[in-house]
């Protein structure tokens, strides 16, 4: 029988490539990705990360053992970490004030990627909060493995892709990962059809979190005050 995570990643392959394909991934490793394309990246990540912290202390507080607790609560932290410092670097990198970052507004993706997260988080079992986090965890990991191998000529890139291509994270994704196994095998026929939609729906996110960023996607200007 096979794991619960190959059985996912059977769903979201097909996403997992088209994001490999994207011209902001690309762009990462040819070096042609346009600064002001991976600066609104950047900011808009910031929003989400601080969201995504929130999901995974919930996820921690709904572990079903106290490894489970520790490894969530942990990354919560760690995600404000990371925000905190690889963010800090590159606003610092594209010469804006903290006060410039803080007022930039959240944008329509990022805002339905991080209520999705959140709703789910709150109102789910703890494998439905483990499901809809893992693609952030899992995603991140294949892509920045994928283009490790690779590397980049733009040093700003290549920071970028030595955090999620490295081991460290690496080994995080994968402690997730047997979670993920031990659930799925006490799954009920629903519950795992609940965690795969959810699985298959942040995935999709992912996606659409990179192409908001390579159109520069903003609030429409005639409905602004």
């Amino acid at each position: 029988m096979s794991r619960y995570r190959d059985q996912l990643w059977n769903e979201i392959e097909h996403i997992y490539a088209a994001i490999l394909e994207h011209p902001f991934v690309t762009g990462l490793t040819d070096g042609s990705l346009p600064a002001p394309v991976f600066q609104h990246y950047v900011l808009q990540d910031a929003h989400y990360l601080r969201d995504y912290a929130r999901a995974l202390a919930i996820t921690g507080a709904k572990g079903d053992d106290e490894d489970a607790i520790v490894l969530f609560s942990a990354d919560a932290a760690g995600a404000i970490t990371v925000e905190r410092s690889l963010h800090a670097g590159f606003v610092a990198d594209f010469g804006l004030s903290p006060e410039q970052v803080a007022a930039t507004p959240v944008l329509p993706t990022t805002l339905a990627y991080t209520s999705y997260l959140l709703r789910t988080a709150h109102q789910g079992s703890f494998a439905e909060a483990v499901a809809v986090v893992l693609p952030c965890y899992w995603i991140y990991a294949r892509v920045g493995e994928a283009l490790l191998a690779e590397g980049s000529p733009e040093p700003l890139f290549q920071r970028w892709i030595a955090t999620y291509g490295g081991e460290e994270f690496q080994l995080t994704v994968e402690r997730v990962l047997r979670i993920v196994d031990r659930l799925g095998e006490r799954l009920s026929d629903s519950e795992r059809a609940r965690c795969t939609e959810h699985v298959v729906t942040t995935s999709t996110y992912e996606w659409l979190f990179w192409d908001a960023a390579w159109r520069q996607e903003s609030w429409p200007a005639e409905l602004a005050r």
